[in-house]
């Protein structure tokens, strides 16, 4: 008996020592998210580092779910958050590369609510908001209140064009609602409901099967929990979903255009991979060249725009300006988008290269700032040809 539990042992010993190599991430990339998941600042991650149209590295690392002891996966589903805004963005391109819309057309054209915007005061605005303004944060519009942030398109369109303006359209960046009024114009123009319309145009032609604002049963089982750092315990817990996912099976309230999908790391890629192209991937054209790169070259001017120093902004994307602090190790003109729990998705075009991480932590100061992108992206760059 003492024989047969030694060798018993052994093989248990041998089993989980595979276990865990077979866990270790291959690469630089995945192993810098490994510390953080250690030092329970993450439960786990997901990342891809591609180049020259091609996946270098995806690991996945920690775990999906703790309380279920769910290990993540490569094909683990995550709440993307604000990188809904460039998929949102680009169904607004289509449009106008079928000559249905322009982005420089006041929104009012389109949405008759904004005919009388007004700023603070009852002042009437220099000029009139155009869709240009929303898509770089520069509209000047307020964010609804809480109780309408949850309701149809149009709701929320009429409740932020009755709300005084904060500025005059073009004159400041400020971070908010200007792509979910922009998504209820998409609906009006193409008469079908925003998600049908991302589904239809974008995600289904991309193969894009995981990446939609309902998952399904068997999504749902693959969706990662998003954990925030309880102030007492100083551990990782569930954090409450905030009003802009559809979190249990039975609500579905409407598409949010700002922050409602959910995506994997693969599935991104696959739309990061056709903006990279110019607008095309595996034959399939979603928008026009032009409108690849009129959506990824600043639009702001000289406005000082985004979450770290150097930033400028596009049409829905972020736009490295001058590579510093957590985008240092980018080239100038990359751009891309970080999300609400900490995921991030960049495009370095000079390298022809792709990163994204992929977490679910809630309640980060500044998720474009966090040490774990820095990590993330200062290893990715070492898997790189050049």
């Amino acid at each position: 008996m003492r024989i047969c539990l030694s060798t018993f042992a052994v093989i248990v010993s041998l089993v989980a020592c595979q276990l865990l190599q077979a866990a270790e991430p291959s690469s630089a990339a995945g192993r810098a998210l490994v510390k953080f998941v250690d030092d329970h600042v993450i439960a786990g991650a997901v990342t891809l580092v591609a180049q020259d149209g091609k996946i270098v590295s995806l690991d996945a690392v920690g775990r999906a779910d703790l309380a279920g002891d769910r290990p993540m996966r490569p094909d683990t589903l995550f709440w993307i958050a604000s990188m809904t805004k460039p998929i949102t963005t680009a169904s607004v391109m289509i449009l106008q590369d079928e000559g249905k819309l322009s982005v420089l057309d006041p929104v009012k054209k389109y949405l008759p609510e904004f005919k009388s915007v007004a700023l603070a005061g009852g002042a009437t605005p220099s000029r009139p908001i155009t869709l240009r303004d929303l898509l770089t944060h520069t509209s000047g519009i307020a964010n609804p209140p809480p109780e309408v942030q949850q309701k149809t398109l149009t709701e929320v369109a009429e409740a932020v064009a009755r709300q005084p303006l904060q500025f005059e359209p073009g004159s400041q960046w400020k971070y908010g609602f200007g792509l979910s009024v922009a998504g209820r114009v998409v609906e009006v123009v193409s008469g079908q409901t925003f998600d049908a319309f991302v589904d239809d145009r974008i995600c289904r032609p991309l193969g894009m099967n995981d990446t939609t604002f309902y998952p399904s049963a068997e999504q749902r089982q693959r969706l990662a929990t998003i954990y925030a750092v309880d102030k007492e315990s100083k551990q990782l817990e569930p954090a409450k979903p905030p009003f802009f996912i559809n979190a249990e099976p039975a609500v579905r309230h409407a598409p949010n255009p700002s922050g409602g999908l959910v995506s994997t790391a693969g599935d991104y890629y696959r739309f990061l991979q056709m903006v990279l192209n110019g607008g095309e991937l595996d034959g399939k054209r979603i928008v026009s060249a032009e409108a690849a790169k009129q959506m990824t070259s600043i639009q702001t001017g000289d406005i000082k725009s985004g979450f770290v120093a150097g930033s400028a902004w596009g049409l829905g994307w972020g736009i490295v300006r001058e590579p510093q602090g957590p985008t240092a190790m980018l080239s100038p003109g990359s751009y891309g988008h970080g999300g609400a729990f900490g995921t991030q998705a960049w495009v370095d075009p000079k390298r022809h290269a792709i990163f994204i991480m992929l977490i679910q932590r809630a309640g980060m100061p500044n998720s474009d700032g966090s040490e774990m992108r820095i990590a993330f992206q200062t290893a990715a760059v070492t898997e790189l040809k050049n």
